[in-house]
């Protein structure tokens, strides 16, 4: 897409990001776990509010929450609690719960016994609250001496946790959006925001690693870096230095665009979407959170969110949004938009805190 040249011309917020991840994989094993009680209490929400409902029991709950997604047919939140009494505040709060066998407690346990026995360059691990275990996955470049390794982990963890194999590799992508480039690559501009009152634009970490000084895609000069982390995150901050006018909005590749009116919290089950030059606008659900990568060339990035989205190279550091909240910006993955994948995103709130910016 190129931008349209009007006075003060119109860089478009792009979308999305990098190569979609895990192609494929073990089926996930049944849950040890009741159905979800079915309580006349339990409140209608949307995701955005099932999210806001979670973190406050989460706080009241403490180690008798075992994790929290969103229920899209029925449009509400499932918590998972460790008995019954915990059972009964959820219900109470108007969610639904659901006793299972793992606590956060020993779910985090087996995510800091993979760090320390299992960090290999090729897998990704995270917390699935609708299976209650810590899935592992492996891409292709793991080797079978490695995949034994990890076999022997996993299996000493027992229920906690759950090993799978992907077709695809982990990797994150510099290349394509609504595209912003320099040199070396092509990225996608992920959303506009202001610090300070002045105009700036946040991307993706590893892309504002390899590149210092951006263009839009007629090759005019639009922004420098300003901040970047990756791999411990991966965000960029990169200050507008060129007279372009930079709406909070997402390209969505029809002739419209979406406007993006403020940042919110993930929630396993939500409703997203993604956009970006490569594949354009694809949506899915957020399937995990704090999910770690390790990724091929030995960056380990942590915290990050999970989606069955597909994405391919050259939709990276380009925009995840649910409605008008922006929620992520595209780190990496595996798979492509045609036989599908999962692709992992850096949560927008931690990025905006990190800077001290705001969506505008």
């Amino acid at each position: 897409m190129k931008h349209r040249r009007i006075p003060g011309r119109r860089v478009a917020v792009a979308g999305a990001g990098i190569a979609a991840l895990v192609a494929a994989g073990v089926t996930f094993q049944t849950a040890n776990a009741s159905e979800p009680a079915k309580s006349p209490a339990s409140a209608t929400l949307s995701a955005l509010a099932a999210g806001k409902l979670a973190s406050t029991l989460g706080q009241d709950l403490g180690a008798d929450a075992a994790g929290t997604f969103y229920d899209a047919k029925t449009r509400s939140l499932v918590v998972n609690v460790v008995d019954e009494t915990a059972a009964k505040t959820v219900e109470t709060a108007g969610a639904k719960a659901r006793v299972v066998e793992n606590s956060l407690a020993e779910l985090k346990s087996a995510r800091s016994t993979l760090k320390k026995d299992a960090t290999i360059p090729g897998t990704a691990w995270v917390t699935d609250p609708t299976t209650n275990k810590v899935v592992v996955t492996a891409d292709r470049t793991v080797s079978d001496a490695e995949w034994a390794k990890l076999t022997k982990v996993v299996g000493g963890l027992g229920a906690t946790t759950e090993l799978r194999r992907s077709k695809g590799e982990f990797k994150p992508l510099v290349a394509g959006g609504d595209a912003i480039t320099g040199s070396g690559g092509r990225c996608s501009l992920g959303f506009n925001v202001v610090k300070g009152g002045e105009p700036y634009f946040i991307t993706a970490g590893h892309c504002t690693e390899a590149i210092s000084t951006w263009s839009d895609s007629s090759g005019d000069a639009i922004g420098t870096n300003e901040q970047s982390s990756f791999p411990d995150n991966d965000y960029g901050l990169v200050k507008y230095t060129a007279g372009v006018a930079h709406p909070s909005e997402v390209n969505l590749y029809d002739g419209s665009t979406q406007k993006i009116t403020g940042a919110a919290e993930a929630t396993v089950g939500m409703k997203v979407t993604r956009s970006g030059s490569t594949t354009q606008v694809h949506s899915g659900t957020v399937t995990g959170l704090d999910a770690t990568v390790n990724y091929g060339n030995g960056d380990i990035v942590n915290g990050l969110i999970q989606t069955d989205v597909c994405a391919e190279p050259g939709d990276s550091g380009g925009s995840l949004f649910s409605g008008s909240n922006a929620i992520g910006l595209t780190s990496g993955g595996s798979g492509d938009c045609t036989s599908g994948g999962e692709t992992f995103f850096q949560p927008v709130t931690e990025a905006l805190s990190a800077f001290g910016a705001q969506i505008g």
